[in-house]
């Protein structure tokens, strides 16, 4: 029998056996009350880490650096920093970002090459490193500091976004904690975020990025918000063992566990972060069925999701059902229009590619909850896939105008 995959009341990224965190405000960001800006998040024990990363071709040095740390199959733990992305400043950001690492292993009493390092916020200023050289050894790390840590990465978001799960594999219980940070400048070309992945349970390490990427595909890099893939985003899963299992290889039952654990709290980050995409008023899911290849349903997904037509229609909660039509038709996707239906919020509104009467002022109240569901029925084969994004208000463009002033 299937393991359960359970959500941990109140779970957050230190949910999972032997790992710690904490925070501090160390000036990166304007003051603010219950601010924080500089985190720490540190395994007890060794880890076997994946991680994927922005495919923007400007890369801010944090994730340079870190990308090098991830090949020395060393890392232990993370430095992240909220305000200040550390890209397109020159020389400085390399050196700014390692030392940044080396500040972090000291206080944690590890090597550098054991650090990660991620930064997220403004393009173009460099990291006041003075600040953080006062404040590093402010934090101090326990198993309770993932809300702390999450916050801490925290720049447009409205709240701390965090998840746990538990599973058992090979006769142990395991736990997978994550928390994330993603409120603008967010589209799926990688993973389009900072997010942090922790699990107790030994997974072998090609496994592991394997199973990361799949379950990145399917959730992370399902969302949009804004049309804009930042410079920094970076996922690292971090895998310690301390659950005491025996380590998970590909192609077992253990291994199928676990990917779907990954998954559903990888799912459920997702769809945090699109809900509490900047200036949102709802959240906008997009599934697409029966499309001829699972590459053509995420195509259309992406792509409807992505539409600021479809997305200014839900936050005036209009079933202008055209518009997901028209995005539909230029995704990329096989289309046969005499095969398509469309349901909002399982109203059917559209039937072998022709409108069916519905009540309109129905539909509209239904457009005015708190997430509007548009399903597409293509009818040309077994592809599926669902995309998640927000409305597009008047409050996006105000906090976007304005900043950096």
């Amino acid at each position: 029998m299937a393991s359960e995959i359970r959500f941990v009341e109140g779970g957050t990224v230190t949910s999972p056996k032997g790992f710690r965190a904490g925070a501090t405000f160390a000036g990166i960001k304007t003051h603010g009350e219950d601010k924080l800006d500089l985190g720490l998040l540190l395994s007890e024990s060794p880890c076997t880490v994946a991680g994927i990363f922005t495919t923007n071709k400007i890369k801010s040095p944090s994730v340079v650096l870190t990308q090098e740390r991830l090949a020395g199959a060393k890392l232990r733990a993370v430095v992240a920093n909220s305000g200040i992305a550390n890209t397109s400043v020159g020389e400085y950001g390399m050196k700014d970002a390692h030392e940044t690492v080396e500040l972090a292993a000291r206080h944690l009493g590890l090597e550098p090459e054991e650090v990660a390092i991620c930064s997220t916020g403004v393009i173009g200023i460099e990291l006041p490193m003075a600040l953080i050289r006062e404040s590093m050894g402010k934090i101090g790390v326990s198993d309770e500091g993932g809300n702390v840590f999450a916050r801490a990465i925290m720049t447009t978001d409205s709240h701390p976004k965090e998840v746990a799960v538990s599973f058992e594999v090979g006769g142990k219980m395991a736990t997978l904690g994550g928390c994330i940070k993603g409120a603008g400048m967010i589209h799926p070309n990688m993973a389009t975020m900072l997010c942090f992945l922790t699990t107790d349970a030994a997974v072998e390490r090609s496994f592991l990025q394997k199973a990361l990427k799949e379950a990145a595909d399917i959730s992370l890099n399902m969302v949009s918000i804004d049309g804009d893939t930042s410079t920094n985003d970076t996922v690292l899963l971090y895998a310690n063992g301390a659950a005491g299992n025996d380590p998970i290889w590909g192609d077992t039952p253990e291994a199928e566990t676990f990917q779907r654990a990954l998954d559903t709290a990888c799912i459920h980050l997702a769809k945090e972060v699109a809900r509490g995409g900047e200036g949102a008023s709802r959240l906008l899911q997009i599934q697409v069925e029966g499309a001829k290849s699972t590459e053509d349903a995420r195509k259309a997904a992406r792509t409807i999701v992505s539409s600021n037509l479809v997305k200014t229609a839900v936050h005036g909660s209009d079933p202008n059902w055209g518009r997901v039509v028209a995005a539909l038709g230029r995704s990329g996707a096989e289309v046969d229009e005499k095969k398509i239906a469309l349901y909002i919020n399982d109203v059917c509104i559209v039937w072998e590619g022709l409108p069916v009467p519905f009540h309109k002022d129905a539909v509209v109240a239904i457009m005015r909850g708190p997430e509007v569901s548009f399903r597409l029925e293509l009818n040309l084969g077994d592809g599926s896939a669902t995309a998640w994004g927000c409305s597009l208000s008047e409050e996006y463009v105000t906090i976007n105008s304005a900043y950096t002033t």
